[in-house]
């Protein structure tokens, strides 16, 4: 078949199956963000490749592949973007103590518990990348299991009509927080001694221009904001890729600069919808694609496992210790602590770029990909739960 038919024909499986599979579960199940996740790993060489190793090769040819990468790439610089554009800095200032408090050991709880697990749970040195160390690999593994998924919580949030409650705005300063504090451990993770002044150059660059870029997007007229703002996150993905941090540190950096108000933020919730929906898909397929069972499936689920108990636990000890410290309502940390426990998207971004550079192996990445999906889907009935009985 033509490479034009091959692919149209791939973008047919990886739009209509997930949600045929989810509108059989019914939507209160299981969101459809995580079906189009788990159908993408279903859809890998790990799964649907070794069911039908030829017809598998036959779609998915190198050609094909190539088509979806460029379109997944695109679709997760402009998801990261938005996830920037939603922090919302001056909030989480307006009550510092209660979210640096939460944030620090929502965040540092389930880090230390993750890398410990990792460091024991991978000693073999197949889980390790080519270009990382046992180090690198642990605290990536650690960072990967104290993340929180803001895009996806802001729609569960929605689902639970908690957003624009006091309790959900809570929850997302904490979730903000937590975002930028994992950014910047990324950044460590893949600090490369050999690039180290491309880093500072990029660095010092983009401060001077984020400056200049704030002062001209406050001044901007509404027509020109969006069309200049696509320029500018490939200007910072660039820059940041070229430094050795990868594109979509850059990405994220670009959305954090700016604010959300300046393009109004029903604007801003529907550009994230419409990524979801027209291209996201397809990044979950390119992360399927990139699963591996080389070390045998028991295996891979039994470390996923290992590192989603220390993800749970790690999350709803260190919320837990929070709420105590502040005082809280009776309820609300064991709430709020499943509600930080979303991962999927953001903590899949992440393992993808510790896979690209050469941290973690596919094998890792698989584990990791599972235990971000099993995090998420415990997040809505868990919460649902709390809030029943609060």
């Amino acid at each position: 078949m033509p490479v034009s038919e091959l692919f149209l024909l791939a973008l047919l499986v990886i739009f209509f199956v997930p949600w045929l599979a989810w509108r059989i579960l019914g939507d209160r199940v299981v969101p459809l963000v995580v079906v189009q996740i788990v159908g993408g790993i279903l859809l890998g060489p790990g799964i649907a490749g070794a069911i039908a190793p030829e017809a598998h090769a036959a779609l998915f040819t190198p050609d094909v592949l190539q088509l979806l990468t460029g379109i997944a790439w695109w679709a997760v610089m402009l998801f990261v973007f938005v996830a920037g554009l939603e922090l919302d800095l001056k909030q989480a200032w307006t009550a510092k103590t209660d979210t640096a408090v939460t944030s620090g050991f929502a965040l540092a709880v389930p880090f230390l518990l993750g890398t410990a697990a990792a460091w024991w749970l991978m000693a073999d040195p197949r889980w390790l990348g080519p270009n990382g160390t046992p180090l690198q690999l642990s605290v990536g593994v650690g960072m990967a299991c104290a993340v929180t998924a803001l895009p996806i919580l802001v729609l569960f949030l929605e689902r639970l009509e908690l957003l624009r409650r006091p309790l959900g705005q809570r929850v997302l300063r904490y979730a903000s927080l937590d975002d930028i504090a994992v950014w910047g451990l990324l950044a460590l993770v893949l600090l490369d001694t050999d690039r180290l002044g491309r880093q500072g150059l990029f660095l010092l660059g983009f401060i001077a221009a984020a400056v200049a870029a704030r002062w001209l997007f406050a001044r901007l007229g509404g027509r020109d904001r969006w069309p200049l703002s696509l320029g500018w996150l490939i200007l910072v993905a660039l820059a940041a890729d070229w430094s050795g941090l990868h594109f979509m540190v850059g990405a994220f950096l670009a959305g954090a600069v700016l604010e959300a108000k300046w393009f109004g933020h029903k604007k801003v919730d529907a550009l994230r919808d419409r990524v979801l929906l027209l291209l996201m898909p397809v990044f979950f397929l390119s992360t399927g694609l990139r699963t591996s069972w080389e070390m045998g499936g028991w295996d891979v689920v039994l470390v996923a496992a290992g590192l989603l108990v220390a993800a749970v636990a790690g999350k709803l000890i260190g919320v837990g210790i929070a709420g105590r410290l502040l005082g809280w309502a009776k309820g609300d940390a064991r709430l709020v602590g499943w509600l930080l426990q979303t991962k999927a998207l953001i903590m899949i971004i992440f393992a993808n770029i510790l896979l690209d550079r050469g941290v973690i192996s596919s094998t890792a990445f698989t584990a990791l990909l599972l235990m971000a999906v099993a995090s998420t889907v415990l997040t809505m009935p868990m919460a649902r739960r709390v809030l029943a009985k609060l």
